[in-house]
């Protein structure tokens, strides 16, 4: 990072001034130490607990802030906000505690749980198009219908501050940290983090995190300016921004901030090392940070703080997340086995899966494949196993009992 004093347009004192606003409203979230993550880095690693914030991620700050600020005619208008659900339930929660009527489009594919929580918080939800993106186009027609005023889920100076808030806490619950990591969608709270560091800590190095199949941002530092990316395609929707927002962007770019991406297997794992090591319920784009220390061990300079941004999951979201992360940390095993087709064939195997202490979960059978013998079947099976070396454990054992397997 940069030792400038001032970030364009934001600077140290507008942070400490949405700060004072959100007194009372946000809550300050605590910070775990990692000992799995710390193992894994080399280095002492920090979770900030922003899936315990109100409304379950750190959106409510920069939405809160933005709308605090609005003149007591445009309150009377009203805000419009899109959002796949974070930004949501910020919206919907700040409008009540302040008195404002919100509308909030949504993508029809959003989370269940997220919908109904935004309407629980009061405001009325309009579902429209596939992506976020799509949801902002629409959110605009309404602002210029009715003369609402849109609350931007990042692209604006106030929610920048308002998201920076998180940063100044992060220095006085760890005075000591070198760097951190952040997850990055259109760019708010990471920009909102730079700007509260530049000035205060300019030797803290901030890192951004993206979804590899929904980076927008890398493309569009090297070309210098937002660059739309339409194919989104990542279980972590809540950073799924096709185009970064110009206002984050020029802070980022500016600084010099680094962005990293990681896999959909690099979540998975991260969701589930949370949930098994932290205790701690995230979504996947919460578990961004998580993934990118996972991903490079020695990468980042220590303490390091690790932003958990947001934990507003669906529970079938988390049941598949948690399947493959199990999958891809070898816990979880599938097979094809062909047996005979006779009476005790599919008892012996799972005889077999029995000894070597692994646990059967599901079991199907395959009889009509053109490459099947007439007194063969093809049994799929899903075993869960205590890691990679019980894996080839398992593996091993059935060959050795003249098991043939496919895939394997």
């Amino acid at each position: 990072m940069s030792g400038l004093d001032v970030v364009p347009g934001i600077g140290l004192e507008d942070v400490r001034s949405a700060a004072a606003l959100l007194e009372g409203v946000a809550t300050r979230t605590p910070v775990d130490y990692s000992r799995a993550l710390t193992r894994i880095a080399g280095t002492d690693v920090w979770l900030k607990c922003e899936n315990l914030q109100r409304a379950g991620s750190f959106k409510v700050r920069g939405a809160y802030v933005r709308m605090a600020r609005l003149s007591p005619e445009e309150r009377a208008r009203g805000v419009v906000a899109a959002s796949a659900g974070n930004h949501a339930q910020g919206v919907a929660l700040a409008a009540r505690l302040l008195g404002i009527e919100a509308v909030v489009f949504m993508p029809t594919d959003a989370a269940l749980p997220k919908v109904a929580a935004t309407r629980e918080y009061g405001a009325r939800v309009v579902l429209a198009g596939t992506c976020v993106d799509d949801a902002l186009v629409a959110a605009r027609e309404e602002c210029v219908r009715t003369g609402r005023v849109l609350i931007h889920p990042f692209d604006h100076e106030d929610v920048v501050a308002g998201q920076g808030t998180v940063a100044l806490e992060i220095l006085e619950q760890v005075p000591d940290v070198r760097t951190i990591v952040v997850p990055v969608g259109g760019g708010g709270l990471a920009a909102g983090v730079v700007a509260a560091v530049a000035a205060a800590r300019p030797d803290v190095r901030v890192v951004g995190v993206q979804a590899a199949r929904a980076a927008a941002y890398p493309a569009s530092l090297a070309a210098g300016h937002p660059v739309p990316m339409t194919d989104l395609r990542t279980m972590a929707d809540g950073i799924a921004v096709g185009t970064p927002g110009r206002v984050p962007f020029d802070v980022l770019r500016e600084h010099g901030c680094e962005i990293r991406t990681v896999t959909e297997e690099d979540l998975s794992r991260a969701l589930l090392l949370v949930a098994e090591r932290a205790k701690l319920l995230v979504e996947p784009s919460g578990a961004a940070g998580v993934a990118a220390v996972m991903a490079a061990p020695g990468a980042f300079e220590g303490p390091v703080v690790v932003i958990l941004s947001g934990g507003n999951i669906d529970p079938l979201v988390l049941l598949r997340v948690v399947r493959h992360g199990l999958a891809s940390a070898g816990r979880y095993l599938q097979l094809r086995v062909r047996i005979d087709d006779s009476p005790g064939t599919l008892a012996g195997l799972l005889s077999e899966l029995a000894a070597t202490g692994g646990n059967v979960v599901h079991v199907s059978h395959v009889r009509t494949s053109v490459d099947l013998a007439i007194d063969e079947v093809e049994i799929e099976v899903q075993v869960e196993a205590k890691g990679p070396e019980h894996c080839g454990e398992v593996l091993a054992h059935l060959r050795a009992r003249g098991f043939r397997l496919a895939d394997h």
